[in-house]
């Protein structure tokens, strides 16, 4: 299932947060299932307290959209024991097309090396070279060969180490010049079993012989096994039995998570001649594996955004990720794409109005409680109907969804806008909680907005507002800052400013400017009002 993530501005407000949730919802009830609400930022004490009130948990916060390891279809080759043998490794890669290398685990599910067809190949040409084991487990090399040890039950044996010796028939004295604890392979050669007995060889393996009916139950220090394979064979199995993690590379690996941007592994593989890179989860354990090929076209997020289509506002990694969609009730910014998309614009009050239009048009009813939150983000975002940008549709789709929830819309906007006074909340936090910057012609301005039922107790805290914008002005550079004190019973804005006056005295013909405060009547709205005139402005 595709993961359409839903998401608002940044700093999200009520209107942000709902229009998501009602649009993922609207979208999963059609059966366009995997759509998710997101979010960008911290809720507000209003979208907490709806949230809250109606009964909705939060949607989950994402910091980027860009592409991750876990949006390309990596590869989930067999996870393998550290203790399996070399041959069960080699029958995974001649049975799984593609697969080159396999990780090898621990017995928790995390990494303890990577194990390739190469790998095993050099240890094959090795033996040629180096005839010699070490520490071979016997359960190993009987499950290899299909043998079965010869020897009384009380001869324990639990691993073989030696020179292997392929005792062919030959004129002369058998296996002259072996070593003591050396493994031997032999077929119907009694002579050569004797001999090896008696120079106390580790192991003789009887290849497809009948002399293991004369040598069973014989108690002895030499491991004694009957194999139906012939010599050759034996031989290599033999050096295929040792544990995978014996040939498996440990040190010095590179691996990925899956929450790792794509753009930081592009780097990493780059830098490294690697054929295969594990994948691990969260725990570190093993998931799978990537390869070079894998990065050439990966599968991006799919997004849509709701109440902005301005990419400084909107979620970090855009550019990497599909955009499906965009509804939004602001004007058309600078979100660019390279393939139409879904768009949904309309001059109204709230977002939340489009989504509910949207319902209607589908012959769909939300429910409930999802209904009264989002009248509640109509209100929010038509500040109880008293925006210019207020429309007569924000209105009756208001009143509509209010009496599907059984609530009334009056109280509900008196109870919603008195949770924002913020007495007790560091100023910081109060500035930054509605906050949007803009770049107007080549002006760059931050303007933040609180709205609340009385602003006489925020006006009181005005030193501490302005020391706050001072410091984000400086440090953003921002040609002029605002702060927005929506005062519902006023019907206006107490404006605090940071910036030449006279820009205010042109763009909104009051005078009454005093020692960085204005009250701007009739002004509630940010992008209707403030930002319009500011636009005309400076052109």
């Amino acid at each position: 299932m595709n993961i359409t993530y839903v998401c608002g501005h940044r700093n999200p407000d009520t209107d942000s947060i709902v229009s998501a949730m009602a649009y993922a919802n609207l979208c999963n009830a059609l059966g366009d299932n995997g759509y998710i609400p997101v979010r960008l930022g911290h809720l507000n004490d209003e979208t907490t307290f709806l949230l809250q009130k109606f009964g909705f948990t939060p949607p989950q916060r994402i910091a980027s959209v860009r592409t991750q390891v876990r949006d390309i279809d990596y590869d989930r080759p067999p996870l393998l024991g550290a203790h399996v043998p070399v041959s069960h490794a080699w029958t995974i890669f001649e049975n799984s097309a593609g697969f080159h290398a396999a990780p090898i685990i621990r017995e928790d599910g995390t990494l303890f090396g990577l194990v390739t067809a190469g790998s095993i190949a050099e240890n094959d040409m090795r033996s040629i070279r180096h005839p010699v084991v070490e520490n071979v487990p016997v359960f190993n090399l009987l499950a290899a060969l299909e043998g079965r040890v010869l020897n009384n039950e009380d001869d324990l044996f639990e691993e073989l180490s030696g020179e292997v010796v392929l005792a062919l028939p030959r004129s002369g004295e058998p296996l002259r010049g072996m070593k003591p604890g050396s493994i031997v392979i032999c077929g119907q050669q009694p002579d050569v079993v004797e001999k090896a007995l008696a120079y106390k060889a580790s192991c003789v393996i009887l290849c497809q012989s009948d002399l293991s009916d004369r040598y069973r139950g014989v108690s002895s220090a030499t491991c004694l096994i009957a194999a139906p394979c012939d010599a050759y064979r034996a031989a290599r199995m033999l050096f295929q039995s040792i544990p995978v993690s014996r040939v498996a590379q440990t040190k010095d690996l590179v691996s990925f998570h899956l929450d790792d941007y794509l753009d930081d592994v592009r780097e990493a593989v780059l830098q490294s001649r690697y054929r295969s890179y594990p994948v691990l989860d969260e725990n570190d354990r093993v998931v799978g594996s990537l390869s070079r090929f894998h990065l050439l076209r990966p599968r991006r997020k799919r997004v849509v955004l709701v109440d902005h289509n301005e990419v400084g506002q909107s979620v970090p990694g855009l550019d990497q990720a599909e955009l499906v969609g965009i509804i939004d009730h602001h004007r058309l910014a600078d979100v660019q794409t390279g393939y139409p998309v879904y768009m949904r614009n309309e001059p109204v009050g709230s977002t939340t109005t489009i989504v509910a239009t949207m319902y209607q048009e589908y012959g769909l009813m939300p429910g409930e409680q999802l209904a009264g939150l989002m009248a509640a983000a109509i209100v929010s975002d038509t500040v109880l109907f008293k925006s210019p940008t207020s429309t007569p549709r924000d209105r009756r789709i208001a009143e509509r969804l209010a009496r599907i929830a059984g609530i009334d819309l009056d109280a509900l906007g008196r109870e919603m806008f008195s949770v924002t006074q913020g007495r007790d909340k560091p100023a910081e936090q109060l500035l930054k909680t509605d906050f949007k910057e803009f770049r107007l012609a080549d002006h760059r301005i931050g303007i933040s907005q609180v709205t609340a039922v009385d602003s006489s107790a925020l006006l009181q805290r005005k030193e501490e507002f302005l020391e706050v914008m001072q410091r984000l002005k400086d440090a953003k550079e921002y040609d002029m800052m605002l702060l927005m004190i929506t005062d519902v019973l006023k019907e206006g804005t107490e404006l605090l400013y940071l910036g030449d006056e006279e820009i205010l005295h042109q763009a909104f013909g009051v005078s009454d400017i005093k020692n960085n405060r204005v009250f701007l009547p009739g002004v509630v709205s940010r992008k209707k009002q403030i930002v319009p005139a500011l636009a005309l402005l400076w052109g």
